[in-house]
């Protein structure tokens, strides 16, 4: 009986910090790692993305993000992104989906808008440090063949 008293404690505990960290006005810095073979499309064999993301919470759940990324790919050019983006927090259980616009400069190729949608976990190391696990689907405008692309990418985020 008391081991499942203090396991309802602390999910209740969780709970409610996991609910704070969404909360109006709060900021947010995190990095994600993409490629390794994580991903996929038509251009591409293997590749490795690195993107730095900061946000700020504009509501309860809801933050505004800003994103600059590198992505070194072998059999396409390698690229700078730059995006903006927002993200919907289920307060519940730290599932997120978000959206974004993100601009891709391909060097000794073409320039790319993509527009993103994703979805992910925001899982609790403690009050303020998360790791994210994200799913994405990239589509391009330039060609939807080459460029287009599914992954996965796992982050780190910082809550402030």
């Amino acid at each position: 009986m008391r081991k499942k008293l203090c396991l309802v404690v602390m999910a209740m505990m969780l709970a409610v910090a996991a609910h704070a960290q969404f909360e109006k006005e709060k900021k947010y810095i995190g990095a994600s790692l993409s490629g390794l073979n994580l991903s996929y499309n038509g251009a591409e064999k293997t590749n490795f993305g690195l993107d730095a993301k900061a946000g700020y919470m504009i509501m309860d759940n809801i933050m505004v993000t800003g994103t600059l990324g590198y992505h070194k790919m072998t059999d396409s050019p390698s690229s700078v992104n730059l995006g903006v983006g927002g993200r919907y927090y289920m307060e519940q259980n730290g599932i997120y989906l978000g959206a974004s616009l993100n601009y891709s400069h391909m060097y000794e190729s073409c320039d790319d808008f993509q527009p993103s949608v994703q979805v992910g976990y925001a899982f609790f190391l403690s009050r303020t440090v998360t790791v994210e696990p994200e799913i994405y689907y990239n589509q391009s405008f330039k060609s939807h063949k080459d460029y287009s692309k599914v992954g996965f990418r796992i982050g780190i985020g910082v809550y402030l």
